[in-house]
């Protein structure tokens, strides 16, 4: 018995000292389970993020007010005897005037030539590729292949369709660039191997990567002529005949200029480059989708393509080669040899999706957005230019109504676009936009370097609406006018004096 009752006492005291934790376990499974409960009532699982109405939207009376004690917390401004403010430095009027980015609110955005935001049907039509579709599109063994197979194929007609190809001559690349590198390096190596076509075409107003991948053509030694465009920013045509010889390899001119709009005769080229026996590429980014096109009507032998410039996905891209009278080029990417052994590496089928299905809406829907953006382009031109010493950059009867570039005499274009920080725009195109140097677009339209570094792009697109370019020109005209008051040459010009006529002193 002596041996029972110790034992005994210590079952006893460790089952009290388990009770308060049990009590507390099962107290805490039950919070946890209230909690798990009121939360799953209160939000279902979502793979995307809600978005809220107007999220990303500029509340325009808002945006244009900066908190006074906001400005003193900066050091911006201090209060004078009579309780007014006054501003330490000339920017804080500027600054005074720019939107506060507060939470939940970004600036207008007009920047449609960098990129454009994806189309919401078009990341409905990418989301089964990304979860329960995944099978690789190059695997004919299973049906995990041949359903995403399936589904490249749809998309690869669907960009046919939009510029009047066959869906054979479509060939996917990572973008753009890479589409204009793989054109004219391998049109240009192919035929070089005879040692007969050493000779190659385009304008001085190119996208950077056609000017560089001519650059570096030239030194493997070709001859490239980079020719020159009028005032208005179109090629001439004489000058272009006069350039090609018998042993021009390819013709490169952009269809839409990236940073002044301005359409090229793209059907005249075709024609004379056909008539020669000259293959002819275009660098179509920031057309297709936007205008009409034909490669047939138009003779283009070559057409470079971008996803997310027409509301699809960034990575993915488009080249259109001809298959008859047939394109020979020398692939610049080697491997498995798909795409035709043009351009080998499996395919994304999630952005190979959303790019069909981008380019099947902006076909269905060209004719209901050239007429808006249009609408929408007059109305910001004819504001902006309604203002002194403003003037449009690019032929006003032959550009692309989405793509307004303007020059404002006497104002920094930089100093411009810090003031405008509520509104998303650029000075040029964004692969430059780091450079501090003039636009060699706008230098080669003959421009000023003060002419070319006070000029804006306005990109207008699908989902830019009213309100907001009303807001852009009250924002701007209010803004290009402080910041002129600000310069002593405005100062001059007012005055009447000719600033040419001034002979400045070196110090």
């Amino acid at each position: 018995m002596s041996n029972i009752a110790p034992s005994v006492l210590r079952q006893a005291s460790r089952l009290a000292a388990a009770a308060p934790l049990r009590s507390a376990r099962v107290l805490s499974r039950a919070t946890t389970a209230a909690a798990v409960k009121t939360a799953s009532a209160s939000a279902s699982r979502s793979y995307v993020t809600e978005t809220k109405r107007n999220n990303a939207d500029v509340q325009a009376e808002h945006a244009i007010k900066l908190d006074h004690r906001e400005m003193e917390k900066q050091g911006l401004a201090i209060s004078a005897q009579d309780g007014s403010s006054q501003h330490v430095s000339p920017m804080a009027d500027v600054l005074s005037n720019a939107a506060v980015m507060d939470e939940g609110q970004r600036p207008i955005y007009l920047d449609m030539q960098a990129t454009t935001p994806v189309d919401p049907r078009v990341l409905d039509a990418m989301m089964p590729y990304f979860t329960n579709v995944y099978g690789n599109p190059h695997s004919r063994t299973h049906a995990y292949g041949w359903e995403t197979d399936k589904a490249v194929e749809e998309a690869r007609k669907h960009i046919a369709d939009l510029i009047g190809a066959d869906p054979k001559e479509i060939i996917f690349t990572s973008g753009a660039t890479e589409s204009n590198n793989m054109s004219i390096k391998g049109v240009a190596r192919f035929f070089s191997r005879s040692g007969k076509k050493k000779h190659i075409i385009t304008s001085q107003t190119e996208h950077k990567c056609v000017l560089d991948s001519c650059r570096h053509l030239q030194d493997e030694g070709f001859e490239v002529t980079y020719l020159p465009v009028k005032s208005s920013g179109l090629i001439d045509m004489a000058e272009l005949e006069a350039a090609i010889r018998p042993d021009t390899a390819i013709v490169s001119i952009m269809a839409v200029n990236n940073e002044i709009g301005v359409i090229q005769p793209l059907e005249e080229i075709g024609k004379l480059c056909r008539s020669k026996k000259v293959f002819f590429h275009t660098d179509a980014a920031q057309a297709v989708g936007k205008i009409p096109l034909d490669v047939n009507a138009m003779n283009i032998d070559l057409m470079s393509i971008s996803s997310h410039k027409i509301y699809g996905p960034k990575g993915i891209g488009a080249c259109y080669v001809r298959r008859r009278p047939r394109v020979r080029l020398d692939p610049i990417i080697s491997g498995g040899g798909q795409e035709r052994g043009l351009r080998s590496g499996t395919l994304a089928p999630p952005l190979v999706v959303g790019f069909g299905e981008a380019c099947r809406i902006a076909k269905d829907e060209m004719p209901y957005d050239s007429k808006r953006i249009k609408y929408l382009s007059d109305r910001l031109l004819n504001g902006l230019l309604s203002m002194e010493h403003t003037s449009q950059n690019g032929d006003p009867k032959h550009f692309y109504p989405g793509c307004v570039n303007v020059s404002f005499a006497y104002v920094e274009g930089e100093s411009l676009l810090m003031a405008l920080k509520d509104i998303a725009l650029s000075s040029g195109s964004a692969c430059t936009s780091a450079s501090l140097e003039p636009s060699y677009v706008l230098r080669a339209l003959g421009n000023s370097d003060e002419s070319a570094h006070s000029s804006i792009r306005f990109g207008i697109g699908r989902f830019t609406t009213e309100q907001e370019i009303d807001y852009v020109l009250k924002a701007v005209t209010e803004r290009v006018g402080f910041l002129r008051e600000l310069s002593p040459l405005w100062e001059l010009v007012q005055e009447g004096i000719d600033l040419n006529t001034i002979q400045w002193s070196q110090h």
